[in-house]
Parts: structure tokens; C-alpha cells; sequence
């Protein structure tokens, strides 16, 4: 049964995409990854709803790295990335960030989600 209803999950956002809501934690260390391999371009609105900074950055198609900001315990930022693109949120503090997202645009099922280790 489980799996019935992970795949006509699947099936529901190829046939109608819709906006994604998520709350996401990120460890301090970690970054959370958004995206890198989705087919179009996406937006994402976010609201630092946790105790510490996070810094944001986007990974382009090719990899060039651009930083697009800090955004602060309180704060909110919308941002908007390219096809082929991540979003790279970055926790620099010692505790666990906490944030809230909107994700909308290309949100197929090549959006990716995922955390990576902070390159020291």
C-alpha cells in the first residue's frame, strides 16, 4: 500500500506540478542542497524561522559558484535560480538552522533535496 501511494504521489506532480512547502533543518556544519538537475528554472521564498544565520548560494549548471546572501534569524528572502541550478543553504553557526520554503517553477522529479558537508 505504501508504495501504491508513493507512486501515484509521483504520478500527481508529473501530471500537475505544484507549488512544494517544506520546513527543513539543517545541522550546523551541513548545507542544505535544492535543485541541480530539474529541467527548468524554479524560485524559492524563504523564511529563516530558526536561531542562527544561514548564508545562501547558487550552484549554476556548469558549477560556478555565486553567493546570493545572508539571510538572518527572522528574515525572509525570495530568490530565483536558473535551469540546471542549486540552492545552497548554508549553516555557519554551532547549533541547528531551521527555515521555511516555498518552492515553485520546475518542481519535477528533477528537483533534488539533499545535505552536503560544508567544504572546509
Amino acid at each position: 500500500m505504501h508504495i501504491f501511494l508513493v507512486l501515484l504521489t509521483a504520478l500527481l506532480a508529473v501530471i500537475a506540478p505544484a507549488d512544494i512547502s517544506s520546513q527543513t533543518v539543517i545541522d550546523a556544519g551541513k548545507q542544505f542542497v535544492l535543485g541541480g538537475s530539474q529541467r527548468g528554472a524554479f524560485k524559492v521564498a524563504a523564511h529563516n524561522v530558526g536561531p542562527v544565520p544561514v548564508s545562501i548560494a547558487e550552484r549554476a549548471a556548469d558549477g560556478t559558484l555565486t553567493e546570493r546572501g545572508r539571510l538572518e534569524p527572522g528574515g525572509r528572502a525570495k530568490l530565483d535560480f536558473g535551469r540546471g541550478a542549486a540552492a545552497l543553504i548554508r549553516n555557519l553557526g554551532e547549533r541547528q538552522a531551521k527555515l521555511d520554503f516555498k518552492i515553485s517553477g520546475d518542481v519535477s522529479f528533477g528537483m533534488g533535496m539533499g545535505y552536503e558537508g560544508l567544504k572546509k
